[in-house]
């Protein structure tokens, strides 16, 4: 959990907290059609349990926060463009919403989906 020191007291932020902020923030970036699992036994779990922070791992060290976000891409897409515009928005949020210090966000690009059949 990351904590904030406030004269008054703490204030605990959970990881699921974040990676909720995280999500949500990925699939609101342009070319992100959705997140994936980190491995087989994630994906077992997902299917057996609707998580919505499917995909997202948030750790803490020194008071920063590192989130590793694997997503699925929009074919026809700049794969690199798409990933570069998830991790700015992401850690924009993430800082915005908690002001927390975002050190890293690393986007494992895990496939790549065709909408439009047209």
């Amino acid at each position: 959990m990351a904590l904030k020191n406030k004269p008054n007291g703490s204030i605990f932020i959970s990881h699921r907290a974040l990676a909720t902020i995280a999500s949500q923030s990925a699939l609101e970036s342009y070319g992100v059609v959705g997140l994936a699992t980190k491995n087989l036994a994630a994906g077992i779990t997902q299917f057996l349990v609707k998580d919505p922070v499917l995909g997202v791992n948030v750790t803490y060290q020194d008071n920063l926060v590192f989130i590793d976000l694997y997503i699925i891409v929009e074919y026809g897409t700049r794969i690199k463009s798409v990933a570069d515009n998830a991790a700015e928005l992401i850690k924009y949020q993430i800082e915005s919403m908690t002001g927390l210090n975002v050190a890293k966000v690393n986007i494992h690009v895990r496939g790549l989906r065709i909408s439009n059949t047209d």
